[in-house]
């Protein structure tokens, strides 16, 4: 529920102030100006302006302020708008709560089962849906099990929880052994944590791997959460990780076709400046030109942070068994493989990308079947 801040109405001179106690705010004409929901400024249906709101003149002023009850007030501004405005709808405008789970580190004591969800039972039942979206977007990744092993299956899964996204390697692509391949991937050896594709812009956000065959006692899925990982590296390291934070590298992929480089920060933040994931992989990347005790540092946070991924305390190691399907954030659960014979027998997975948006699009739909949710955050 939304916890609605006062909002305390002053009608000599105008205006509408926020009351926290202590402090208060004026709010700026401009703000509930912008807020407009006359029919003939708002498109109902839409929610969405039906004027420029970029156009207003900045020296807008609120003229008149009449409180007519206790949750109305009739503004009036400079520019001719006359409007009652619901103080409840304004107080909510300024609450800024995501509707949505937040991110909850973890490490290799999470308890795994949480995570693992009946494939056919996301489709019939929207709440058990809801579920496995939930732990999706608080953990980094869930297991689906029971997902047919047929071809492109995987497709129907992508549709399910979002929008599949194509790259070079197709809609989806094949990992099993093939000594031709363009990447690692198609090889049997180990495989250690990483992000896909970190050269290209945007990253695929959400990564999904189903397991069609596995013959083998190796190759187990291995996964690992970079934001708890990163709290250890930022009060190890302070330094070495304001670094990676704030100093792009090259990542580079090659093979006989293509070329793609791009440069960006091995530690991913959102607009705030808090961490949101990592772009990671030994591979693909290059240091950067710094100076050399710089680099130095910048290669032992770097070091650091891969001593940190594989370490047995952050690490869970699981198989992936036919009909398996892991789904992944890309940048936040870094995934790995351990190595495999193929002579024991043969390993098919399947994998694909998807926008990062379609799960939480998924989630906030349920929510608002449910009236929990009176608009899409």
């Amino acid at each position: 529920m939304s916890n609605r801040r006062a909002l305390i109405v002053h009608e000599q001179p105008p205006s509408i102030v926020i009351d926290e106690g202590v402090d208060s705010q004026e709010i700026s004409p401009l703000w509930l100006r912008e807020r407009t929901r006359a029919p003939d400024q708002l498109e109902s249906m839409t929610q969405q302006r039906l004027f420029d709101s970029h156009a207003i003149d900045a020296a807008l002023a609120l003229e008149s302020a009449t409180q007519v009850d206790e949750h109305h007030v009739v503004l009036a501004f400079s520019d001719g708008h006359c409007e009652t405005y619901d103080l409840r709808v304004l107080a909510d405008e300024l609450d800024d709560t995501s509707h949505f789970p937040c991110a909850e580190p973890w490490d290799a004591s999470l308890n795994q089962d949480r995570l693992r969800f009946d494939w056919p039972r996301t489709l019939d039942d929207p709440a058990y849906f809801q579920a496995s979206l939930d732990a999706y977007l608080r953990y980094g990744y869930i297991i689906l099990q029971g997902v047919p092993t047929d071809p492109e299956q995987i497709l129907q899964v992508g549709s399910h929880f979002g929008y599949v996204k194509e790259t070079n390697f197709g809609r989806y692509f094949e990992v099993y052994s093939r000594p031709t391949g363009n990447d690692l991937a198609y090889r049997s050896v180990a495989l250690g944590p990483h992000t896909d594709n970190p050269y290209r812009s945007p990253v695929p956000g959400i990564q999904l791997l189903h397991c069609l065959v596995n013959e083998t006692t190796g190759g187990l899925s291995t996964l690992a959460d970079s934001l708890k990982v990163l709290e250890q590296l930022r009060a190890e390291n302070p330094e070495g990780y304001a670094l990676l934070k704030r100093i792009p590298v090259r990542f580079r992929f090659i093979d006989a076709g293509t070329e793609l480089v791009t440069h960006r920060t091995m530690i991913q933040t959102n607009d705030d400046g808090h961490p949101t994931g990592v772009h990671y992989s030994p591979r693909l990347d290059a240091l950067p030109l710094l100076s050399d005790a710089q680099t130095r540092l910048f290669h032992q946070a770097r070091q650091r942070l891969g001593e940190l991924l594989t370490d047995p305390s952050y690490e869970v190691r699981f198989p992936l068994d036919a009909g398996d399907l892991m789904m992944f954030d890309n940048s936040r659960v870094l995934h790995g493989r351990t190595s495999y014979n193929t002579d024991e027998g043969h390993r098919h997975v399947q994998g694909c990308y998807l926008d990062t948006d379609g799960p939480r699009e998924r989630f906030a739909s349920l929510m608002k079947q449910q009236g929990l949710m009176g608009k899409v955050a």
